[in-house]
């Protein structure tokens, strides 16, 4: 039941923030951003959960990047492409995919995506109690 609540609790605060980035960033969000957010603050933290806190920041950063950049694109393929929402389109930005996706959107969240790591990882150790946070650049 904790285990839950604590991906619960992960889940809703990359959703928020996730939101609140757009937000600021577009000046409106959709709430099914709060999803692909909530999805992907939990995937980035399950970064050093699944390895070990040796692996270099720079690859958690690269892997954050194209996580985010996956579960964008699947998101785009269903909600613009497949149900016609339209919530963002990337067809004027250089190198994308269908519109979903693009490079330099995928760059950005490599230079967001520590902040969400050690957010996670600060967020496992001051409330659940998890091993203290160490990080290597190199």
């Amino acid at each position: 039941m904790k285990k839950a609540l604590k991906y619960l609790f992960l889940f809703f605060f990359g959703g928020i923030v996730y939101i609140l980035i757009e937000l600021l960033w577009r000046g409106y969000s959709h709430w099914s951003m709060g999803v692909l957010g909530g999805m992907c603050f939990v995937l980035l933290g399950l970064i050093n959960e699944r390895y070990t806190w040796d692996i270099p920041l720079w690859i958690q950063m690269l892997l954050g990047s194209f996580i985010i950049t996956l579960l964008e694109f699947i998101a785009g393929c269903i909600l613009n492409l497949h149900f016609h929402l339209n919530i963002w389109d990337y067809y004027d930005m250089p190198f994308n995919i269908l519109g979903q996706i693009c490079l330099p959107y995928m760059i950005l969240w490599f230079f967001l995506s520590p902040i969400c790591i050690v957010a996670d990882d600060y967020i496992r150790y001051i409330f659940f109690d998890e091993e203290k946070p160490t990080y290597h650049l190199l």
